[in-house]
């Protein structure tokens, strides 16, 4: 009897060290079924991010919501917003630490701030993530639902929202969801 127990133990390890081979790297997905990608789009974690298309301050256009290689951060701010301005540096550490796994949208809602004074932020700050205009406020009251600045919202590479961070969090706590965001 013992000698029986012994051997199926055995093919147990050989079947496993068999199926590990097999998978390789991979051997998550062979005991993990993955969520299946939601087909309701809105400003809320779990769903689709709305998409938009915005000018950058660089004239160039920019498209946010989808699929893409990259996370995606989009941080909806004014240049009179002090917790904007607390966040500001940060985000610009983000965007150059993280440069090849997440892409920063600062998306300043001109509908609420003056032109001259969001460039003046800008340059004050050095930004160098594309920052965006939403000259209506269209993408940030309408599709995102926005109330307050700054508003982040944390969108992983399926175009899923993860998180919406209302209020600029304290920068320990931005890395630490940045980090998850982009794994």
């Amino acid at each position: 009897m013992k000698r029986n127990i012994i051997i199926i133990v055995l093919l147990l390890i050989a079947a496993g060290a068999v199926v590990y081979n097999q998978a390789g790297d991979d051997i998550q997905a062979v005991f993990m079924q993955e969520k299946p990608l939601p087909t309701e789009t809105g400003a809320k974690a779990g769903l689709l991010a709305p998409t938009f298309t915005l000018k950058g301050m660089d004239d160039k256009s920019y498209s946010g919501g989808g699929a893409r290689d990259k996370a995606m951060l989009v941080n909806f701010w004014a240049s009179w917003c002090e917790p904007c301005k607390q966040e500001a540096p940060e985000l610009d550490k983000l965007a150059a630490e993280y440069a090849d796994k997440l892409e920063i949208y600062g998306v300043n809602v001109s509908k609420y701030d003056n032109a001259k004074k969001a460039r003046q932020f800008v340059q004050d700050f050095n930004l160098q993530y594309p920052i965006l205009l939403d000259t209506k406020g269209e993408v940030f009251e309408e599709l995102y639902k926005g109330q307050v600045f700054p508003t982040n919202v944390l969108i992983d590479r399926n175009g899923v929202i993860q998180e919406i961070i209302l209020g600029a969090p304290d920068p320990k706590d931005l890395r630490k969801k940045v980090a998850k965001l982009i794994n």
